[in-house]
């Protein structure tokens, strides 16, 4: 389980970077802003006059892959922490031994000195 909830993580990071990058290359309704900045215009030599709608329809999949994948990883984590309850409750539970009394503290006998 710990597999597939690390290559879901994955996909979700990889999936934020596209997502960020495409509305970040889309053109604003002024037509200046970041879209220019990276790249817009070579966007537009690339897929002709219908580069916003290839932009918006790629938002959008993004958009749906990145909240699908987020869901699952959030079902994923439930179903992992529900069934690490399960095993951790079925362990036999193991009583400690009787505790042995403290040992009293012996003291060192005093030294005599010596006498010459």
């Amino acid at each position: 389980m710990s597999l597939l909830i690390g290559i879901l993580t994955f996909i979700l990071v990889i999936t934020s970077l596209f997502l960020v990058l495409v509305v970040l290359m889309q053109r604003a309704k002024t037509d200046g802003g970041m879209g220019s900045a990276l790249g817009g215009g070579s966007m537009e030599s690339t897929f002709g006059a219908e580069t916003s709608n290839v932009l918006s329809g790629a938002t959008i999949k993004a958009a749906i892959v990145f909240f699908v994948v987020s869901f699952i990883l959030y079902l994923a984590h439930i179903y992992q922490a529900k069934h690490h309850e399960a095993v951790d409750s079925a362990l036999p539970t193991v009583s400690a031994p009787a505790a042995n009394p403290a040992p009293q503290p012996t003291t060192p006998a005093p030294v005599e000195p010596k006498k010459p």
